[in-house]
């Protein structure tokens, strides 16, 4: 099954550069309100998914104590650098509705990519089950 019907494109979906810093993407992750986006690199290829946990748990890591957060610290480490690698994977526009559902089980949105690689948007939890709520309707 093509999932194309089902995706938010990248255009109107927040996600974070690799290179940005750490303070940048803090930024860009409280603007948007989401627990989680995705990130790519200069190319828009899929990289990962970073967390507000990932961002908490770095900062805590490097400051044994909240006051002693740096702004130096903050523009100098990359998004890159503090990801948890193979989180989040993303899927192709020929994946299975199920295999969806199986990876929606533990996080918000699925990362869609084409062929290179390259991010092309995300396909989103509600939209998932909203899918298997109107088939299951539709066999009642």
């Amino acid at each position: 099954m093509n999932i194309a019907s089902f995706i938010l494109p990248k255009a109107d979906v927040s996600y974070v550069r690799d290179s940005m810093t750490l303070r940048q993407g803090l930024e860009k992750l409280y603007r948007c309100g989401y627990n989680a986006i995705p990130v790519i690199d200069v190319e828009d290829r899929y990289v990962g998914v970073i967390s507000e946990g990932d961002f908490l748990w770095n900062i805590l890591y490097y400051n044994q104590k909240p006051e002693d957060v740096s702004a130096k610290r903050l523009e100098s480490t990359t998004v890159r650098s503090i990801m948890q690698g193979g989180k989040v994977r993303p899927v192709c526009i020929d994946t299975a509705m199920e295999t969806l559902l199986e990876q929606a089980q533990t996080q918000n949105f699925v990362p869609v990519i084409d062929d290179r690689n390259v991010f092309i948007g995300i396909i989103t939890r509600s939209e998932i089950i909203k899918y298997f709520a109107e088939k299951k309707r539709k066999t009642q």
